[in-house]
């Protein structure tokens, strides 16, 4: 299938995850808006995937950021698709310390706002432009790509906010995908486990994570992240799912537990 003519916006698109999924669509044809906070990364990636891309600085959260975002996309094909590809681990501690100390509500807030609230506003502008694009054999308009986490389902302790948060992810896919439904696009997710992006380049951190890997024992490589994408942007009959990728990782209570 040839996207040439289509365009995606990729939310975190400077990071690891989300430059890797900007490489694969351009060669698949897609034209690419970059959209990160890190705006001299995003420039610079742009440049480096030549007339096919675009970036623009800012979050999701801003509604003129992601207009913007959309209005770049159209000059370079019509919007088909959006990857929200953010993943920043914001630090927590428990919910309770040894010493009494609470978690602050700020930290629940800052995660809701990057991992939840990011994604829906780039998802809910994105589909309005998306609805006007023609159908395909399949009454198919669009594609609409969110990054929950393994920990939406066991989180290590200290991750009350980022795993709150990421769940809300996991729990935003069904309804999405049927709100979206009579308009042709379609809604999935992707759950990495741990996977070596520059955040986790630390080779013992890097280990404490793939212990509880089946197999490989490994951290993923961003590549298999953005052919994870590909897969979903190329199968029409895949919908309303959240996708595993982990190496069957099941991440103990406790990190630094022996």
């Amino acid at each position: 299938m040839s996207y040439e003519g289509r365009s995606a916006i990729i939310a975190g698109g400077a990071g690891g995850l989300g430059s890797a999924t900007a490489r694969r669509l351009v060669e698949l044809g897609f034209g690419v808006v970059i959209v990160d906070v890190a705006a001299d990364r995003a420039r610079a990636l742009a440049s480096d995937l030549g007339p096919k891309a675009a970036f623009v600085p800012g979050d999701t959260i801003d509604d003129d950021v992601v207009d913007s975002a959309v209005a770049a996309a159209g000059e370079l094909g019509s919007l088909f698709a959006t990857v929200s590809a953010t993943g920043t681990v914001i630090p927590a501690g428990r919910t309770v310390e040894a010493d009494g100390t609470l978690l602050s509500k700020d930290v629940m807030r800052a995660n809701f706002d990057l991992h939840v609230l990011g994604p829906f506003n780039l998802a809910r502008i994105a589909a309005a432009a998306m609805a006007g694009n023609e159908a395909d054999v399949d009454g198919q308009r669009g594609v609409i790509v969110h990054t929950a986490s393994i920990s939406a389902y066991d989180a290590q302790a200290t991750m009350v906010p980022y795993a709150a948060a990421k769940g809300g992810v996991a729990s935003m896919v069904l309804p999405m995908a049927r709100d979206l439904a009579p308009l042709g696009i379609r809604v999935n997710a992707i759950a990495p486990g741990a996977f070596g992006t520059p955040r986790l380049s630390d080779p013992k951190i890097q280990a404490l994570l793939v212990r509880d890997n089946v197999f490989p024992k490994r951290v993923g490589h961003p590549d298999e992240y953005a052919t994870l994408v590909e897969a979903i942007v190329r199968t029409p009959y895949l919908n309303a799912q959240v996708i595993r990728v982990d190496g069957g990782a099941r991440l103990r209570a406790d990190m630094l537990q022996s």
